[in-house]
């Protein structure tokens, strides 16, 4: 691996590392009855979490921190498929050390911050289609938002504020994880993989026609 890539490829797993260790976190609290809390606790912390890595790491690597956003620019033309490999690796890595350390921190695997939702145990098919569409729009708006520039600087706060508001739509409906890092870690370490597949098949078809989609016909 040459230095630049191996630069990036570690970029990638700190960054997902951050995103599932703070979502993660998140979604504990949102989900343990005393808080009281609400979606509005993961959505945002996602969201701002997402704002964070973007501007930290972005000109390094991209800040992919999303094998389904990796897929999506290989579909599309915009990354190498080794480049893609060593990123999707890293932000697989990078999920499951962030849930190994919640687990750690939190001295039990009964909640690590895993993305379902009320759809999850009887409709997994109806989660993972809506899994699909959700990362159809979140992979559009990088495509445009910040492959095309279109929204030039604050790229990523357009990124992270709209996957703010798409945890918002479906979070109480499938966990809106919209991410198969984000899925992994929690499920791996909670020993729950039942829904995998179906998230899987979703989230990377997802990101996949969003790639094809608008480097086929929005390129601009």
């Amino acid at each position: 691996m040459n230095p630049k890539l191996m630069k990036e490829t570690i970029a990638e797993l700190i960054g997902t590392f951050i995103l599932v260790f703070i979502g993660g976190f998140s979604v504990v609290l949102a989900t343990t009855p005393a808080n009281n809390v609400n979606i509005l606790v993961p959505a945002f912390a996602h969201g701002l979490a997402v704002i964070g890595i973007i501007y930290t790491y972005g000109h390094i690597s991209g800040a992919h921190i999303n094998p389904a956003v990796t897929v999506g620019l290989l579909v599309g033309g915009k990354v190498t498929a080794i480049k893609a490999l060593f990123y999707i690796i890293a932000q697989f890595i990078g999920s499951i050390l962030a849930a190994l350390l919640i687990v750690t921190i939190l001295g039990s695997n009964a909640n690590v911050g895993e993305t379902t939702g009320s759809l999850t145990a009887n409709n997994v098919w109806q989660a993972a289609l809506f899994e699909a569409v959700l990362t159809f729009f979140l992979v559009s708006i990088v495509f445009q938002a910040a492959v095309y520039g279109k929204a030039g600087n604050v790229a990523g706060v357009v990124i992270g504020l709209s996957l703010t508001g798409l945890i918002l739509a479906g979070g109480a409906y499938t966990g809106a994880s919209l991410n198969p890092a984000r899925t992994l870690g929690p499920a791996l370490v909670a020993g729950n993989l039942e829904y995998i597949v179906p998230y899987f098949l979703g989230i990377f078809g997802g990101g996949a026609v969003a790639g094809l989609f608008h480097s086929t016909y929005m390129k601009s």
